[in-house]
Formats: structure tokens, C-alpha cells, sequence
């Protein structure tokens, strides 16, 4: 069975792309807002990892973000951030958050997929070691 990634950004055409991107060896849900994530989340199974934008249309920057990372129900899952924020500020963010890893945009395709596979075998790798 495929692991399961849910990608949210309000923009088609990168939901398309990371779509594109990641469908061949996983699941990929894609979300264009906080509220549908959110709903998503609350009706399904838990996904594996989460790539998200910290600025989406119906939140204020970051919301979203910060309730998956300090969630009790959603905090153990791991998030890569796409942020077209100053890098500088999305670094410190993410490092406030305890988020390990983070892209901003225009962000390298090939450097995201491996991004994804990484943190996927390290999931993994992790369930593996506590069978």
C-alpha cells in the first residue's frame, strides 16, 4: 500500500505539480485551504507526511502550520514547508515549530521528491524497528 501525502497550497498549479511529482510512489491529496485540509484530516486516516504553504486564503500566515505542529493528534506527523515568505523568516518559523525541513519557492523539484523519499524511509525505518 502507498504512503499517503497531503499536500495543501492555494496554488493549482503546485498541487498540480507536487501531484505530478510524487503520484507515481504515493498517495497524494491535495487541499487548497486550511478549512478543506483540516476537513480532510478530521474524515480520513492519518497521512504519512504533510507538505504545506504557510499562506493560505482563509487563515492567517502560519495558522495552519502551527496547529499541525503542536497538535496532539497531528504533531507526530512530519511537515515540509513551501513558503514564498522571506527565507529567513521561514527558517526561524519552522526552527520555532521544530520543523526539520523547509523549501522556498521557486523550490527545485528533484531536491523536494528527495526530501519526501528521505523522510518516508525514515517513517519507515522508525515502524520497522518497532515491529
Amino acid at each position: 500500500m502507498k504512503r499517503r501525502i497531503l499536500a495543501i497550497d492555494d496554488s493549482k498549479a503546485i498541487r498540480y505539480l507536487l501531484h505530478t511529482l510524487l503520484n507515481k510512489n504515493y498517495q497524494v491529496i491535495t487541499a487548497a485551504d486550511g478549512c478543506s485540509a483540516i476537513n480532510w484530516l478530521s474524515q480520513n486516516d492519518l497521512p504519512d507526511l504533510i507538505i504545506a504553504d504557510p499562506q493560505l486564503p482563509d487563515m492567517q500566515n502560519w495558522e495552519l502550520i502551527e496547529q499541525l505542529a503542536t497538535s496532539g493528534l497531528y504533531g507526530s506527523i512530519p511537515v515540509i514547508v513551501l513558503s514564498a515568505l522571506d527565507e529567513i523568516e521561514t527558517e526561524k518559523r519552522c526552527e520555532e515549530l521544530g520543523l526539520a525541513r523547509f523549501f522556498t519557492k521557486p523550490f527545485n523539484p528533484i531536491d523536494l521528491i528527495e526530501e519526501v523519499h528521505g523522510t518516508i524511509r525514515r517513517i519507515d525505518a522508525v515502524v520497522e524497528m518497532s515491529n
